[in-house]
């Protein structure tokens, strides 16, 4: 069945993308709604449709992502609540690891959604070039470029950037283990076809 196939590998996917496991399951759920709602357009690659799902993530993360920011933009119009300070986060604070994640998920959300998605894509889903064009609806040859100049910009935001202050937080897009998001910058090419 391609729900228990494919289910892991989505979730995945967005929870990367949105970096809250709670969303993730919501949106898995979409997902494979959408997928079956839009059964007679499976576009396989190397008989496998998980490429296919990914493009449908792909853009269930983004129509999320649009209502969570029109939401924001509505409670901004609320008068403003006075909250008393978390202490978990001061000492969230002082973790190293915590930092750097924190400055790799900065630098993550400053990219253009075009250079998240191939990165999330292909570095931490591990999609082979002809895969991710196919979820992305591009060439192979873009793949490869946006591939080689987001990795380039991630790696030069990330050693540049400064962790944003708890007032305001980046949207949430990066992995949430501080091994994975510590690889993306370094990580090896793509799968070659």
């Amino acid at each position: 069945m391609i729900f228990d196939r494919h289910s892991e590998a989505v979730r995945a996917y967005c929870a990367r993308r949105t970096g809250s496991l709670d969303t993730a399951e919501d949106l898995v759920s979409i997902v494979f709604l959408e997928a079956w709602r839009r059964r007679d357009d499976v576009e396989l690659v190397d008989d496998g449709a998980l490429p296919w799902l990914y493009g449908i993530a792909r853009r269930t993360v983004q129509h999320r992502w649009r209502t969570t920011q029109r939401h924001r933009r509505a409670l901004q119009h609320l008068p403003t609540a006075v909250i008393a300070p978390d202490h978990a986060e001061q000492v969230a604070a002082r973790i190293d690891d915590e930092r750097h994640l924190t400055q790799l998920r900065e630098a993550f959300s400053r990219l253009r959604p075009a250079d998240q998605d191939v990165l999330t894509l292909c570095v931490w889903q591990g999609l082979d070039y002809a895969a991710a064009a196919v979820a992305l609806g591009v060439p192979v040859g873009t793949v490869r470029s946006r591939l080689s100049r987001a990795r380039a910009r991630l790696h030069a935001l990330s050693t540049t950037s400064e962790p944003r202050t708890p007032e305001a937080p980046a949207r949430p897009s990066a992995p949430s283990r501080s091994s994975t998001a510590r690889s993306a910058v370094r990580c090896a090419p793509a799968r070659e076809l």
